[in-house]
């Protein structure tokens, strides 16, 4: 089999768009005025910044004025949950056992530090929530912060926002959501899912690296995240990164303006991918619900039991592709994914997220099943 290289790995971060750099490259080479300044070389700025932020604003129907640029998602995730605990009085918070790292690492830390009570909300066999248990938990306890992904980020599964943020609202919470799968994936109405933060990530929909927004509802007021200048509103100190906001907005724009049709191509990806490695490979299997109420640019794959199995991903990468197994954001980590952990997947079985972008094709697919099959094959028995 002739050797190519394949690019599945778009849930850790996904190639820049073309459109995307070429909207940039003028705040590189024309506009480097400080946006903070008062003359005509900042305002410019100051402009491109503000027109991005309506930009943003319009497609997430909320105000300019909700919206906060940062470093991406795991500051975002950051900024709301420290400020809720910090500036809002909460008490008591209710995440899940398979919250990405920013959100649970974040939270123990403010349970130790801060003495908040923290509760893990149920799952079901499946991977999704227990809403009947979260709705206890709001029940039996003082205000609470729910903070629940929109899609899970190894997995998939698909969170109902509208009805965590009713049953928040019910209960006078207040409710984050880790969004940096589904931003520019699925339309969003942020008032209709009476959420108070989101998070972005602009590097997961084709934008820049370095670059994310946190919304923040009019409903909320918190004091800065980071103190030292009066950006963002006083907000978040430091200068703009302007050519990372102009590129979010315009990632954003073009996911937008091509949603319906590549969310057709690329679940059509996913699911050729999973039918032709369940014709090629006995045993198979999929973690989560991915087949189902999932994502539909992931697939996290079970393999069954084989000698080479813990260096399969090293082996798909001398084979030309890239994957991850279970989260990026703990690659190279001796600690198993704390997410099939949770489900309580199969040891001994080797567990592989592909995750589909708007440049993959069927051929790509192809390859990689080719590849997969003639592993699997030579480590059966004769």
């Amino acid at each position: 089999m002739e050797k190519k290289r394949v690019y599945f790995d778009n849930a850790a971060t996904s190639p820049l768009d073309k459109e995307v750099i070429e909207a940039m490259l003028p705040m590189m080479q024309e506009y480097y005025g400080n946006p903070s300044s008062t003359h005509a070389d900042g305002r410019k700025v100051r402009a491109a910044i503000e027109d991005a932020r309506k930009k943003v604003a319009s497609m997430m129907h909320v105000t300019p004025g909700e919206i906060f640029f940062t470093s991406g998602g795991t500051e975002a995730d950051n900024m709301a949950i420290r400020c809720s605990v910090e500036d809002l009085g909460i008490k008591h918070a209710i995440t899940s056992p398979i919250e990405h790292h920013a959100v649970l690492h974040t939270l123990e830390e403010l349970a130790h530090k801060r003495k908040i009570k923290l509760s893990l909300v149920k799952l079901q066999p499946n991977g999704h929530i227990d809403y009947n248990h979260l709705e206890e938990l709001l029940q039996n306890n003082e205000r609470s912060l729910v903070s629940l992904m929109h899609a899970n980020n190894e997995v998939g599964n698909l969170l109902d926002m509208d009805r965590v943020g009713a049953m928040c609202e019910k209960y006078h919470a207040l409710f984050h959501s880790d969004t940096v799968q589904t931003v520019a994936h699925y339309p969003m109405d942020l008032k209709k899912s009476k959420v108070h933060f989101i998070a972005c990530a602009a590097h997961k929909f084709n934008g820049p690296k370095g670059i994310g927004f946190v919304y923040i509802s009019s409903d909320v007021k918190i004091h800065p995240f980071i103190t030292g200048g009066s950006q963002e509103r006083n907000m978040r100190g430091g200068t703009e990164n302007v050519y990372g906001i102009v590129g979010l907005a315009k990632a954003l724009e073009i996911a937008y303006r091509d949603l319906e049709n590549e969310q057709q191509k690329i679940l059509g990806l996913k699911n050729y991918m999973a039918q032709e490695l369940s014709k090629a490979i006995a045993g198979v299997k999929f973690n989560g619900d991915c087949m189902g109420n999932a994502l539909y640019t992931v697939l996290n794959v079970s393999f069954p039991p084989a000698s080479f199995n813990e260096m399969l991903l090293f082996k798909l990468d001398i084979a030309g592709i890239s994957c991850s197994g279970g989260s990026a954001c703990s690659s190279g980590s001796s600690v198993g994914s704390h997410v099939l952990g949770a489900l309580g997947v199969e040891q001994g079985r080797a567990n592989v997220r592909f995750s589909f972008g708007k440049q993959n094709t069927r051929e790509e697919v192809d390859y990689v099943v080719a590849a997969l099959k003639e592993l699997y094959t030579a480590a059966q028995p004769s």
